[in-house]
């Protein structure tokens, strides 16, 4: 509905898998254009940008003091990605705010007898979405530097630093026995389980598997055999 700014992208989607059968797929995706809602997400908002520009000036100064140097400082970088994900964000916000004026005209002149495509706008809703989060990641990470003087902080600091290189140990050995699992659970289970359709979504069901949170039956529909063999190989070997 264009007069009140929420539109839904349908897309139907229907894949022909290598390994023989179709799987097919359906994504809804409900969507506005609204740029404020209230006056006091105006006023965060206006505050918030002010910040930016703020901590901007700072770290274009620090930038020119400090020169390649700047880059080895691990708050710098945080800094930076926040500034970052933050400009981005504002662009694309003015961007989808043009769009929404270009299709509201489109669709008051066309009576909405006129196809209008809206993959684009969804996609870069979704990444507006994900520079969303990822400034709330880096501003968490960033809160912990305000409450570094902790004393239980710098203790559990001071334990990372020190298993640092047996964690490193650790998630390398993990990735290889990972992505065995991962290569044979798609390879053989692509045509037979919507879970295994796409690598990603492998990966996801794998570790769903992990945190025990999978209906296994699905495996025995699929293979009578190797279902329950390949699904009781993982959890010895990784969970246990």
């Amino acid at each position: 509905n264009p007069n009140v700014a929420l539109f839904t992208s349908v897309t139907f989607l229907f894949e022909f898998l290598s390994a023989s059968g179709i799987h097919s797929s359906a994504r809804f995706e409900p969507f506005n254009f609204y740029v404020f809602t209230s006056l006091t997400q105006l006023i965060c908002t206006i505050i918030y940008i002010c910040f930016i520009i703020y901590f901007l000036i700072i770290e274009i100064k620090l930038l020119m003091k400090l020169k390649l140097k700047y880059f080895y400082e691990f708050w710098s970088i945080i800094q930076l990605d926040i500034i970052s994900c933050s400009i981005t964000s504002i662009i694309i916000y003015i961007w989808r705010f043009k769009e929404y004026n270009r299709l509201s005209s489109l669709f008051r002149e066309t009576n909405g007898y006129v196809y209008i495509n809206l993959q684009m706008i969804v996609y870069v809703d979704d990444v507006l979405t994900s520079l969303l989060g990822f400034c709330c990641f880096f501003g968490t990470i960033k809160f912990i530097k305000f409450i570094r003087f902790n004393k239980s902080l710098r203790i559990f600091v001071q334990i990372l630093k020190y298993v640092t290189k047996d964690i490193i140990s650790f998630s390398f050995m993990f990735s290889i026995v990972f992505m065995a699992f991962l290569s044979l659970f798609y390879l053989l289970f692509t045509s037979s389980i919507a879970s295994c359709s796409s690598l990603l979504s492998t990966a996801q069901m794998l570790f769903e598997i992990t945190l025990m949170s999978f209906d296994a039956t699905d495996f025995t529909g699929a293979d009578p055999f190797l279902g329950p063999f390949c699904f009781s190989l993982f959890i010895i070997i990784v969970v246990f």
